[in-house]
């Protein structure tokens, strides 16, 4: 097992998928009144979570190997990092500073331990 692949980043990356999900539903609901409040809380982490689920690199180790949409490993590796600090900055600009910065940092330690894939990525 690769670094990368460790069971505890894989879980942590997990749960910074979905933290990024609700940071980004968190900035429509703030960023936005009355009746587009809602829509931007649901209508931005819905399309996060298709992005996320439709671009992808064929064979990436790190998901189930398919690629509904296949990508160049650098064009991944942007989704990925615009989604979750785009979430990260969602919770900061919401009002939610501490969770903001610490999801940041979150994300860079999950990366830091992540240099196989990301390696394997821009090889894409």
């Amino acid at each position: 097992m690769t670094m990368g692949n460790a069971w505890w980043n894989l879980t942590l990356r997990f749960l910074l998928e979905l933290s990024a999900l609700l940071g980004l539903g968190m900035a429509g609901w703030t960023f936005s009144a009355a009746f587009w409040r809602w829509i931007l809380a649901i209508a931005l982490p819905l399309v996060a979570a298709v992005l996320w689920g439709t671009f992808a690199v064929l064979n990436d180790p790190s998901r189930s190997g398919r690629a509904p949409v296949p990508v160049p490993g650098a064009a991944r590796l942007m989704l990925e990092l615009v989604i979750l600090f785009g979430g990260a900055a969602g919770f900061y600009l919401a009002g939610h500073a501490a969770t903001g910065i610490a999801m940041a940092m979150l994300i860079a330690l999950s990366y830091a331990f992540s240099l196989d894939r990301l390696a394997w990525l821009l090889r894409q």
